[in-house]
């Protein structure tokens, strides 16, 4: 359901885990599968992963699914997939985020999560690209998610919905991406509420309460894969050098050219440890 038809999302009263049941019928419907094992959300630089995964039974653009919406920003592809992997494993691969400065509500930002959980899919990878805090990180480095700090101010938990996130981003599975590649460090991500870049005071502050990443996206939907049951994965595509540590300004396009250079590798690596869930 496109964004000019109305989203049923944006009705206050609509519950947003049927409107996610709705949408993964809708996937089964048009893939002919009627059970998703894993979802990737792809995020800026990781794109060229799904054509490594394995082999792409479906695709199709993710306004036709219920709930979902068109991508606001370059460099994701707006599509959704229904790939097999060599292992006969069934991943949903989700090129279409919605960002939390688009101003659409949360439950639009996580809806892609719900969904993928409504699929049968019990494993969640979330990759994004983002500001690097760590000098020793340049751009076109991948690292791996181990906690992260919410300064949105907003959640996707509605109500007194109590959700323990002590151990959100799986060990297990950060174990395994690392069996694949043991140069992986790992970081705590800061998702900022955006669109602006961080400050160089924001940046310091993240540091300074533990942060090593920053960007706009993944926190939120993080919470919501916990809420659903799923073990999660988070990778990180250093992009830049965040405020204050990069003295050269910061721009969106440097993002978009440092996505694509490392594109070769970490699509690599990703489809390597998708193939190892």
């Amino acid at each position: 359901m496109s964004d000019t038809t109305g989203n049923p999302l944006d009705d206050p009263a609509a519950d947003p885990f049927e409107v996610a049941a709705a949408a993964a019928a809708d996937i089964a419907r048009i893939t002919g599968v009627e059970q998703h094992d894993i979802a990737l959300t792809l995020g800026s630089g990781w794109g060229k992963a799904a054509d490594l995964i394995g082999e792409t039974t479906a695709s199709f653009p993710a306004t036709e699914v219920t709930g979902f919406s068109r991508p606001a920003l370059e460099g994701h592809v707006g599509t959704l997939r229904s790939v097999v992997t060599p292992k006969g494993r069934r991943v949903l691969v989700i090129g279409a985020r919605t960002h939390y400065y688009e101003g659409h509500g949360v439950r639009r930002v996580v809806h892609s999560v719900r969904t993928a959980a409504a699929t049968g899919a019990r494993t969640m990878v979330l990759t994004n690209g983002a500001g690097g805090i760590k000098h020793t990180w340049k751009p076109g480095t991948p690292v791996l998610i181990s906690d992260h700090i919410n300064l949105t101010g907003d959640s996707p938990l509605e109500g007194a919905t109590f959700i323990d996130l002590t151990d959100l981003y799986s060990l297990r599975l950060r174990d395994l991406a690392r069996s694949i590649d043991p140069s992986l460090d790992e970081g705590v991500y800061c998702q900022f509420r955006g669109p602006q870049y961080e400050t160089p005071a924001e940046v310091r502050m993240a540091k300074t309460i533990g942060g090593h990443i920053v960007g706009m996206s993944t926190a939120l939907e993080a919470i919501a894969a916990r809420q659903a049951g799923m073990e999660l994965l988070g990778m990180s595509l250093i992009t830049n050098m965040a405020a204050g540590i990069q003295t050269t300004p910061l721009s969106h396009q440097e993002v978009i050219d440092a996505g694509r250079e490392a594109e070769p590798v970490i699509s690599s690596l990703l489809a390597r440890v998708v193939g190892a869930l």
